[in-house]
């Protein structure tokens, strides 16, 4: 048997890479130094064990990089599995699930318990050395997310008249309260990293869910984050010819979504982009949470990886 060892010039390339690497990302960390960047993450990637490892040791290191993340996560598929163990079926409008008061029992279990504590249980081994934490909390948490209900208007495809679609108990945010976020993240003696579930309730004490996207957007607006990060399933926002765009402007956006060539899902993630931005977010960009380092390319390297949106 033959045992291949690494030469000593092998390992010293290697580590001269890994410093080359470093010192070309540091102009893009000082650009990022104290701010804030709210990461939304969903989409099936959240199912997979080595991906949830990897995504919670990059939010470690943006910690330990001097920037405040703050991630918005998702569990739609989460939610379809449990519903379908429980016989329970789903229905979506526009990308938006319908949902009944047992389907809001099921995603608040799924959303606020074992998604919410799993993500930062990943978190906090992550940053076990250096004592970073995870720390899960949804919208019901200290008045963290008021909602009021949400309502969507669809044209009848005979008539063309707009109707009024009701959705159940799916709420928008209303009012985001960031006393405890900015107490979390300003914390001089410990780095905590809070982790949201999309659950809100109403004036009147009824829980309501929430898109995970919309949650992000209203949290960063109310941050004033520099960056909101969409991780989902795909590379970012196609064109007509299902081509990957690098870079659009809010109107090139809207442009989408009125033409048509947005839909789907797609189209709340433009909203919520749109939204952020108009609320004082510098830029958002999608991207795809399934790739490994996505977040750090997209950050720390002149290529970036996604589609960024901003502002005309």
């Amino acid at each position: 048997m033959i045992i291949q060892t690494a030469t000593t010039e092998t390992i010293e390339e290697n580590g001269w890479a890994t410093a080359k690497t470093l010192a070309e990302a540091l102009p893009f960390i000082q650009i990022y130094d104290r701010e804030i960047v709210v990461v939304k993450y969903g989409g099936h990637a959240m199912g997979q064990e080595e991906t949830a490892r990897i995504f919670a040791s990059d939010i470690v290191l943006l910690k330990l990089l001097g920037i405040h993340p703050i991630v918005v996560h998702g569990g739609g598929p989460q939610i379809s599995a449990m519903l379908g163990r429980a016989g329970v079926k789903s229905t979506f409008i526009d990308g938006l699930r319908v949902t009944d008061e047992a389907t809001m029992e099921i995603a608040e279990m799924v959303l606020s318990g074992a998604v919410n504590k799993e993500i930062a249980s990943w978190i906090t081994r992550a940053g076990q050395e250096a004592d970073v934490r995870g720390v899960g909390l949804s919208g019901k948490d200290a008045s963290l997310i008021t909602v009021e209900k949400a309502t969507r208007l669809k044209k009848d495809p005979d008539s063309m008249i707009e109707q009024v679609v009701d959705l159940g108990f799916v709420g928008e945010p209303k009012r985001v309260d960031d006393k405890l976020l900015r107490t979390l993240i300003g914390d001089l003696e410990h780095d905590y990293v809070p982790v949201i579930a999309p659950i809100g309730v109403a004036e009147d004490g009824a829980t309501y869910n929430i898109n995970a996207d919309t949650v992000a957007g209203a949290v960063a607006g109310k941050m004033n984050a520099k960056r909101m990060l969409l991780l989902t399933d795909i590379a970012g926002v196609l064109d007509g010819e299902k081509r990957l765009i690098r870079q659009m402007t809010v109107s090139e956006a809207k442009d989408l979504i009125e033409t048509g060539v947005a839909v789907g899902g797609m189209i709340p993630k433009l909203e919520t982009a749109i939204a952020a931005i108009d609320a004082g977010v510098e830029a958002v960009v999608i991207l795809d949470g399934r790739r490994p380092h996505a977040m750090l390319v997209e950050l720390f390297t002149e290529h970036g990886a996604g589609t960024l949106i901003t502002r005309d």
